[in-house]
């Protein structure tokens, strides 16, 4: 299991597939097996029974995980997409030096 550098909430866009050049937001994201859901992007339709509670059956379309490796996040400064790196800064609390990381987008060094 590898940490991964995209997150719940973050803007990303689609590099290769079906949807390519598609964005959306990262609904969620599943480290165990490296894939993320996007809003709008990889929709799939599911038949479904009727369910108890009067839950009504048919055609159910809803978003499939899609590999973290086919999604770039985009980088707020021009819409384009970019890779992320991390920049370090050392902040004072307490009395203790502590060190801070920051996630950065890679083409404009803004803030992510």
């Amino acid at each position: 299991m590898s940490k991964l550098k995209i997150k719940k909430g973050d803007l990303v866009q689609v590099l290769s597939g079906k949807d390519k050049g598609l964005q959306g937001k990262v609904i969620s994201v599943d480290t165990e097996t490296q894939r993320v859901v996007v809003e709008g992007v990889q929709r799939v339709t599911r038949h479904t029974k009727a369910g108890f509670g009067g839950q009504a059956g048919g055609l159910v379309v809803s978003e499939a995980p899609i590999h973290v490796s086919n999604v770039a996040i985009v980088d707020p400064e021009d819409n384009k997409p970019t890779r992320i790196r991390t920049r370090v800064e050392t902040v004072e609390r307490d009395g203790r030096t502590k060190a801070s990381r920051t996630r950065v987008a890679g083409r404009s060094g803004k803030d992510l």
